[in-house]
């Protein structure tokens, strides 16, 4: 784990011996300790819904960051924070952005102030958990098709369900929202709360705890995982990367991935500069989205790059579908269907590349009965 802090420790692991997706963990899921008074909850490897939290405490309150894909993964998590919070409950909530691995979770602390971006606000009904149980609903479908893509798509579908328990949850939406910037206090400790998005989504939040010098980045940090952009434009989120670079800070919780310092912020940069710059050639020749996005991890230039390693290399076709957009001078959101569309792609493309991970995800594994 890169840090420069040597405070960062995993002082209760759940004992999970997998991630979600069956993978071999490369660090351990649990609670960490990141410095005074300042925790992560972190699951690895970061792949879809392997999403992280936070955990800001008081002397009489705490402010949690961010709860996860369903209620019984939130709920474990609460419990293991208990010892922490049963003097000092949390009584802030704050959402870093849209996507329900960040929110869905919210149910659980109904009761508590739940903040985020009003851009963010305004998007979470439409990705309501209806919307994931569908996917599934469209996944098992597609596999009974008799044709090699349907089936593709299916078990991509089924398999990041899988692991998720979406009818347990109940659309709990932030309550208090913001917008450009704003400060909080949690018992006296000053928390600082930075709008960035649009870029990784409509209304992406960071959380700046200055007294710890620590970060929570939401999503504009994946470590180890390919980064997705469902909103954009690009330098925005180059823009935000930026930023992380001059604030002071020493310990930074992604949204995905293990806790860093600086220096891994670089690896997100190149990604992004590489992937707008390839995919703005490919445009200009004329080749479709999809096709970008194909010859780009198929390239020798990609494959020599340390983040063609990285978990869910096929999130290339939805990055290049919203750079498109963008070369396209089009600023209209996406519509359920054309995400759809532009999923059933990327599980294509996740059929091309056989030896990425999640390897579940790729047909090389049966999908596993789904978790209850």
């Amino acid at each position: 784990m890169s840090v420069a802090s040597k405070r960062v420790q995993c002082i209760l692991p759940s004992g999970a011996r997998r991630t979600r997706f069956g993978e071999k963990p490369y660090y351990q899921e649990g609670l960490y300790e990141i410095a005074e008074r300042t925790y992560a909850w972190l699951v690895p490897n970061g792949s879809w819904g392997e999403s992280n939290s936070g955990l800001i405490v008081g002397d009489n309150e705490s402010l949690l960051i961010d709860t996860l894909w369903d209620v019984p993964l939130t709920r474990a998590m609460l419990l293991a924070m208990d010892h922490l919070i049963v003097r000092a409950p949390i009584k802030t909530l704050v959402n870093t952005h849209s996507d329900g691995d960040h929110f869905y979770g919210n149910q659980l602390l109904a009761e508590a102030r739940i903040i985020t971006s009003k851009a963010s606000a305004e998007q979470m009904p439409h990705h309501a958990p209806k919307t994931m149980l569908q996917f599934e609903r469209l996944g098992k479908l597609l596999s009974r098709l008799p044709f090699d893509k349907a089936k593709n798509a299916g078990h991509w579908f089924q398999a990041m369900c899988a692991p998720y328990d979406f009818a347990s949850v109940k659309l709990t939406p932030a309550s208090h929202t913001f917008s450009g910037a704003a400060k909080l206090a949690c018992d006296g400790r000053e928390v600082r709360l930075i709008q960035v998005g649009p870029a990784h989504t409509a209304g992406d939040l960071m959380v700046h705890l200055p007294d710890t010098k620590t970060l929570y980045a939401g999503d504009i940090l994946f470590i180890g995982s390919t980064p997705v952009m469902w909103a954009g434009p690009v330098k925005n989120w180059l823009k935000a990367l930026d930023l992380i670079l001059d604030l002071d800070v020493d310990v930074i919780v992604p949204g995905h991935g293990p806790v860093i310092g600086k220096s891994p912020v670089a690896m997100v940069q190149n990604y992004w500069k590489f992937t707008a710059a390839k995919a703005e050639k490919q445009f200009e020749s004329g080749k479709s989205a999809y096709d970008a996005a194909h010859a780009i991890v198929s390239s020798p230039g990609f494959r020599k790059q340390a983040f063609a390693n990285w978990d869910s290399p096929e999130r290339m076709v939805m990055n290049c579908e919203m750079l498109y957009r963008e070369f396209e001078g089009k600023e209209r959101a996406l519509k359920p269907l054309d995400i759809i569309k532009i999923m059933y792609r990327q599980a294509q493309l996740a059929h091309t590349l056989p030896n990425a991970s999640p390897a579940v995800m790729r047909r090389k594994v049966k999908v596993s009965p789904k978790r209850r």
